[in-house]
């Protein structure tokens, strides 16, 4: 009897020292994955940390060289066409209205790159343009020489700040075009808003393919504006169309969404 109770307390024993070291074993794994785990974040940031030094480090070294390249070309031209309308004034002559464009469009680049510039000397967004201002930018347009007709569809209301400044962008840069390339043309833009999306489309009756042959002076390919317009509706999610009408001239129709809040 006292042999099977000494068996007995001895197993037990052994049990006990077992579950004990199963125990100290289990909570050593887990201290040793925690720390794993800490090891793996601390890494991920330690990347992280990295690659967004490198992304500021890119954007000091674009800003210093939009500084250097182009501040001084603008300020040569707002500086130049100041003068040039002060004289005209002062000698009692009516200022060409090309004049008074090209510095009032002076100014806007200057400011425009002004705050380029401090965006990509911060790690934040900054552009402000919005539909808001589509007004200023077709006044402009129409100083410059361009006829441009605005048309407005569907229930106004306000968007989402990535599909506004995206929309204004649009209009900008394909106004631009228009004044670039289509000669003496006139320039039709349409908003079309819905429900979850807003239409823009920016027709010109300008010289270019109607055919897309490829004949006309905007055919031969892509310019970096266009791709800047793409590359800004496909970030949004929607989609972009730019290419000669039927019956001459040019169209950029881009479709973005911009569901209204609920």
């Amino acid at each position: 009897m006292r042999t099977n109770r000494g068996r007995q307390r001895f197993f037990a024993a052994g049990w006990g020292i077992s579950a004990g070291v199963m125990i100290v074993a289990s909570r050593l794994w887990l201290l040793h994955l925690r720390e794993v785990e800490q090891r793996a974040d601390e890494a991920e940031r330690t990347r992280d940390e990295a690659a967004q030094r490198r992304a500021m480090e890119e954007r000091l070294r674009i800003a210093r060289e939009l500084h250097d390249s182009l501040t001084h070309s603008i300020s040569v031209i707002c500086v130049q066409a100041g003068v040039a309308v002060h004289l005209a004034r002062k000698r009692g002559e009516e200022v060409p209205p090309a004049l008074l464009a090209i510095q009032e469009a002076g100014a806007d680049a200057a400011r425009e790159l002004r705050t380029t510039l401090s965006v990509l000397r911060s790690d934040q967004d900054g552009d402000s343009s919005d539909l808001g201002q589509l007004d200023s930018l077709v006044a402009r347009a129409r100083a410059a020489g361009l006829p441009v007709t605005v048309t407005v569809t569907g229930t106004q209301r306000a968007l989402p700040p990535e599909a506004d400044q995206a929309a204004y962008r649009i209009v900008q840069e394909a106004l631009t075009n228009v004044s670039r390339h289509a000669g003496r043309a006139c320039a039709r833009v349409h908003l079309h808003y819905s429900p979850d999306a807003l239409s823009v489309q920016v027709d010109d009756d300008g010289p270019g393919s109607g055919t897309g042959t490829g004949t006309g002076p905007r055919s031969a390919g892509p310019g970096l504006g266009l791709i800047g317009m793409r590359e800004r509706v496909a970030a949004l999610g929607g989609r972009l169309q730019a290419g000669p009408r039927d019956g001459g001239g040019f169209q950029v129709y881009a479709e973005l969404p911009a569901r209204a809040p609920s």
